[in-house]
């Protein structure tokens, strides 16, 4: 894709984030590595549902503006994005939202944890809670940091969401597979508490992930150490 292509899904995304309820006014940012000195990432202040191609700004690896039309500027917790990317090789989108449903969970101090459905299973396994941090410090990648070994999404405590991928819309859709699992938990519970599945199926259900050709990290990758 050229680096133009990518700034138009950039704002594709923006509208499905936006159009979905996973954010509101302003909130969210994303990004995209171009390599390992350049990264697109969305503008502050501005609505993610109504960018266009001229909103999207260019950084380097130290959150340093290479590129940024007169009036926008990077989003300040481009720290967040910029440890995962550190961290992560792999890793060439992060996506911040606050989906209704996991950000409910986050505030409540609770992640994602029961084991209710196999897709969520096969593809995020569960999803861990980072505890809080003051945004746009150091504090949120820092707890960030200790989940990215074996999780591509994360909930950040009385914040929202992380995602990460190898692609722009691999991490947009586990967004997507997030708050649907967090709605599916929740009304669960609202029906007197999910049924989780059993260890042994679970089990059975990470072994199939190359299988499937799964990328990423996953709390299955635990049991081959």
């Amino acid at each position: 894709m050229t680096e133009l292509e990518i700034k138009e899904q950039m704002c594709e995304v923006g509208r499905r984030v936006y159009n979905k309820g996973m954010v509101a006014a302003n909130d969210g940012n994303f990004s995209v590595k171009l390599n390992d000195h350049e990264f697109l990432c969305t503008p502050t202040g501005v609505s993610k549902g109504f960018m266009t191609p001229e909103f999207i700004c260019k950084v380097d690896e130290n959150a340093n503006v290479l590129e940024a039309n007169e009036g926008f500027r990077p989003s300040s917790e481009i720290k967040m994005h910029m440890r995962v990317y550190k961290e992560r090789p792999d890793v060439k989108s992060v996506v911040h939202a606050h989906p209704m449903y996991a950000t409910s969970f986050s505030c409540c101090g609770m992640g994602l944890t029961e084991k209710i459905m196999p897709e969520a299973v096969l593809s995020l396994g569960e999803v861990p809670l980072a505890k809080y941090g003051t945004p746009s410090t150091d504090e949120i990648p820092d707890a960030v940091a200790e989940y990215l070994d074996y999780y591509d999404a994360v909930l950040l405590e009385n914040h929202g969401a992380l995602t990460y991928s190898d692609s722009l819309m691999n991490a947009y859709f586990k967004m997507e597979s997030l708050e649907f699992y967090a709605r599916l938990l929740y009304q669960a519970k609202m029906l007197g508490g999910p049924k989780e599945l059993p260890e042994e199926q679970v089990l059975r259900l990470y072994s199939m992930r190359s299988q499937y050709g799964l990328t990423g990290r996953h709390p299955a990758d635990k049991l081959k150490k």
